[in-house]
Formats: C-alpha cells, sequence, structure tokens
C-alpha cells in the first residue's frame, strides 16, 4: 500500500495535475481574500475584526470544482486504458489500493493549504493588539476544512469508480459534493417535510462544518466525517468489487 501512494503522489507530483490544483486554489483565494474588493465580503482586509472567517467560508465553494478535478482520473483513467487490470493482479488487496489513492488525494489538500498559514499569520500581525486573533477558532476550523476536504475526496473516488469517462467522474463528482455540502441544507430550508427538515440539515457536510468553524470539535461531528467518508470508500470498494466479476 504505501509504495501505491507513494507512486500516486509522484503522479501528482510528477504531472502538471497536483501543480495546477495547488496554483487555482492559492490564487484564486488569494485573488478573493486580498485583492479583490465588494459586496461578496471575502476580503479579509475589509473585516471588522481579525479573522480568517471569510477563508474558511470561500475555501469550500472552490474545493467543490477542485478536488473532483484531482481525483476524476484516480479509477476512472485506470478503467479506460485497462490497467486496472494490473493493480487486481497485485498482491494488495482493493480497499488498499482505494486507501492508498485516498491518502495520495488527501495528502495533496493538505499542502495546498499549507501555503495559507500566512493568512493566519498575516492576520495575527494586523490585528489591534497583535495576536487578537482566535488561534483555537482558527485552528479548528482547519481541522474541518481538512474533514470537509477530504470527505470531498472520498466522495471524488466513488465517482470515479462509477465510469471510465474523466468527464462524467468529474461532474458525478461535482454534484455529489454540492448535495452532500449544501444541497442537503438548502432542501430542509424549505419546511417541506416537517420535523424531517432538521434530520436532512443534519445530515449536510456544512451543518458540521459550520458546528467546527464555532471552535468547538464536538465528537458529533467527527464521526460524521469518518462515517461520510468511510460510506463512500466502501461503496466504491463495492464497484471496485462488481468490476472484477
Amino acid at each position: 500500500m504505501r509504495a501505491l501512494y507513494f507512486k500516486e503522489i509522484r503522479s501528482f507530483l510528477s504531472s502538471i495535475i497536483g501543480y495546477v490544483f495547488i496554483l487555482i486554489f492559492l490564487i484564486s483565494s488569494g485573488l478573493f481574500h486580498w485583492i479583490i474588493s465588494g459586496d461578496i465580503q471575502t476580503n479579509l482586509l475589509e473585516g471588522t475584526e481579525a479573522d480568517l472567517i471569510p477563508f474558511f467560508n470561500l475555501s469550500p465553494i472552490i474545493f467543490l470544482i477542485l478536488i473532483p478535478a484531482i481525483t476524476m482520473r484516480s479509477i476512472a483513467e485506470e478503467r479506460r486504458t485497462g490497467t486496472i487490470e494490473l493493480l487486481f493482479t497485485r498482491p494488495i488487496s482493493d480497499m488498499k489500493i482505494l486507501l492508498a489513492k485516498y491518502f495520495a488525494g488527501v495528502t495533496l489538500l493538505i499542502v495546498t493549504l499549507i501555503p495559507t498559514l500566512l493568512y493566519f499569520l498575516s492576520m495575527y500581525q494586523l490585528g489591534k493588539p497583535v495576536g487578537i486573533i482566535d488561534v483555537g477558532a482558527t485552528i479548528t476550523s482547519y481541522v474541518g476544512l481538512v474533514l470537509l476536504g477530504s470527505c470531498f475526496v472520498a466522495i471524488g473516488i466513488f465517482a470515479s469508480t462509477l465510469t471510465s469517462s474523466q468527464i462524467v467522474a468529474f461532474i458525478l463528482a461535482m454534484f455529489l459534493c454540492w448535495l452532500f455540502f449544501d444541497g442537503l441544507n438548502l432542501l430542509g430550508s424549505f419546511n417541506l417535510m416537517g420535523k424531517f427538515d432538521s434530520i436532512i440539515q443534519y445530515c449536510g457536510i456544512s451543518y458540521h462544518y459550520d458546528g467546527i468553524k464555532r471552535g468547538l470539535i464536538d465528537s458529533k461531528n467527527i464521526v460524521y466525517f469518518l462515517s461520510i467518508i468511510s460510506i463512500f470508500m466502501f461503496a466504491a470498494l463495492t464497484v471496485i468489487k462488481s468490476l472484477k466479476k
């Protein structure tokens, strides 16, 4: 599994895909948070308080597009080229194959977020007095963002197992990520199902992500994120096993 994990990391970094993912995220994030000004209220310099709330609000939206773009090829490309048959012949379980691809995607996600720590250092210094930013809430928000991105990676890998077309995998993953991030919350806000509306919203990622952003890591939220990751990884495993029949 470790060899396959490093192979996936090398495939990201030896091609333009990994660098494009990192650059697009950093450039778009930098533009919205430091340059673009207006009613969308994403510019960190225009806030009344020293915090990174705009960053943590916007990043999931960017991930909705970028993460499906890096996961769409994880299995779909293997199916298209026929190399998935070679993977099946290796002395490694199907789950370890998926986990290697999953952890490689999460690693790229974390590497992408590391440069944004400069945002935290900048706001720390720009606050009056210096250091007034809520460090605890910032740390927990980063944890929440990594968990959210990890869910998107699992969803993207699942979508990639369903088809040999990268474009179809991308569209399907983006839709599923949106559905679980904001779609369920939006559906529950229509008040169409009475007491079930709150249950529908509770099943959405944004509900639990918002809970972590408040600065408190609740075990219920952690269990939720781990459950979503597990559900989609086992769903991907089920599809992979069906391909071998």
